[in-house]
This record gives structure tokens, C-alpha cells and sequence, in this order.
């Protein structure tokens, strides 16, 4: 079984640095790999299209790079599918979103975790990707893979901050990620990024998240804004988004050489 660059940071307690796609082109995997400066590459399942010939796809991009992992991002429903399906794909490690209830957050763990009487998860036997299409599946090493795994929480509704202590309580809950988009429309103020309950949500979900041991996780954009999260006591980041940069650089370049073409 493959190595878990990410399981293996936490468990040494170094930082990590990994970066967002959206698209489900390979490609995209290689040229991050490439740079070497990434531990893994989260796919945001969520918001892009794909199907299972992609997840396999990006599994085995992944493969390519030798201290690189990936995550992959899945919605609120069917949990435990995606997880299986991405798991089964080669991508190792699980970001939940609409995490509210410790039900749920026990949900997500047993989705991730073996059916075995010690791990109590729902995992079971498979003839996927990641056990070399059934020649180490129900294996002691494919349970000690998804024991491995890393499970990773979505905090962004107010009911799930204030349940944080029984969510992150569950056991089996490896990273958060605070999320104020969707805390902000929660709590009835969508698009109040700045407001300072806000601020105070996050905060709360930081400073919880480490007093119980567990790893919070923060997105940013550019590196400058690390240094606030830092201060935090934050060390695992990921930074941009395919898609975004790609926005970006397509607005800015385009608005100059409009300007220029316009100008002559």
C-alpha cells in the first residue's frame, strides 16, 4: 500500500502545504506535483464535475510523485459512497463538508475507518485502485491504510460550532477546516466575511480544535496571509484554487492589454 504523505506529517507534528483543484484533468495533478513544493493536492469534489474514471485518474496522477498525497472533498451527501469511491481511486485522505452533529462527524469516521470490531468503522473489503484491484483487498495492510487515512472536518454551520466539543469529541478526527461562507449564512449574515462574529466563530474553532489535539487546517490565497493564522497556532495550509488563479489572471491580463490594444 501507498505511503500517506499527509498522515505522515501529522503523525511527526510537521507542518503541511497543499493547494485546491476543481478540474478532474490529471494534468493539472502533474504540474503541481512538479513543483515539489506541494505535500498533497486537495480535489474539491464538491463544486466540480467529475466521474469515477476521473477519480481513478487523479489517483494515479498522484502516484507519480513520491512524498505526495491526496484529499479529496466530498458533499454532505452520499458520504459514504464518495469516500469509499475516492479512497478505492488512490486518493487517500477525506475533507467532509456540512459537518454539524456528532452523529454526523461519526458518520464521516466510519466511512473512512474499516469494519473491523477494533476500528468500528463501514469500510469493507474491495477489489478498488488502491488494493491493486483486489490483490491486497481485506488485507492488514489495506486496514492499516485506512486507519491512515486522514479524516478531515468541514466546521461552517453554526450548529456544529456550537456542538464543536462533541463533534471533535467522537474520536477518529484528524483536521478542521473552519468555513466562513456558509457559518456566515448560518448565522443570517451572507457575505458579512469581515463581521466580527465571524472572526470570533473561527478563533473558537482554532483554539478548540488544538486544546483537544487536533489539526486545524487554514485556506488562503497568497502567503501573505499566512502570518495571522500562524500566530494562531496553524501550520497546515492550502493555498489557491485552479480555477481561481486562473480567474484572476485572465481578469487583470486581460483588462491590461485591453487597455493597451485600446490605447494604440
Amino acid at each position: 500500500m501507498r505511503p500517506n504523505r499527509l498522515r505522515d506529517l501529522l503523525d511527526a507534528g510537521k507542518p503541511s502545504v497543499s493547494t485546491h483543484i476543481l478540474m478532474s484533468w490529471p494534468g493539472v495533478v502533474e504540474l503541481i506535483g512538479y513543483t515539489g513544493q506541494y505535500d498533497y493536492v486537495e480535489f474539491v469534489a464538491e463544486y466540480g464535475p467529475y466521474d469515477l474514471y476521473a477519480l481513478e485518474n487523479l489517483g494515479r496522477a498522484i502516484d507519480l510523485f513520491d512524498d505526495f498525497s491526496g484529499m479529496m472533498k466530498v458533499e454532505q451527501e452520499p458520504r459514504t459512497y464518495l469516500a469509499v469511491r475516492a479512497i478505492g481511486s488512490g486518493i487517500q485522505n477525506i475533507l467532509f463538508a456540512d459537518v454539524c452533529t456528532p452523529d454526523d462527524a461519526r458518520e464521516c469516521v466510519q466511512a473512512v475507518r474499516a469494519s473491523t470490531p477494533a476500528a468500528g468503522g463501514k469500510h469493507g473489503v474491495g477489489a478498488r485502485r488502491d488494493v491493486g484491484y483486489g490483490r491486497e483487498g481485506g488485507s492488514k495492510a489495506f486496514v492499516e491504510a485506512l486507519d491512515r487515512a486522514v479524516v478531515a472536518l468541514m466546521i461552517e454551520k453554526d450548529e456544529a460550532v456550537r456542538n464543536l466539543d462533541e463533534v471533535l469529541g467522537v474520536g477518529g478526527v484528524d483536521m478542521v477546516q473552519f468555513g466562513p461562507g456558509d457559518y456566515s449564512l448560518s448565522i443570517g449574515k451572507p457575505g458579512e466575511s469581515g463581521h466580527p462574529a465571524i472572526a470570533q466563530a473561527e478563533a473558537y474553532v482554532v483554539e478548540t480544535s488544538l486544546a483537544m489535539g487536533i489539526h486545524p487546517r487554514a485556506e488562503i490565497g497568497s502567503p501573505d496571509q499566512a502570518k495571522r493564522y500562524l500566530d494562531m497556532g496553524i501550520r497546515h495550509f492550502s493555498i489557491g484554487t485552479d480555477v481561481g488563479i486562473l480567474s484572476n489572471w485572465w481578469a487583470q491580463n486581460g483588462e491590461e492589454l485591453r487597455q493597451a490594444v485600446d490605447g494604440a
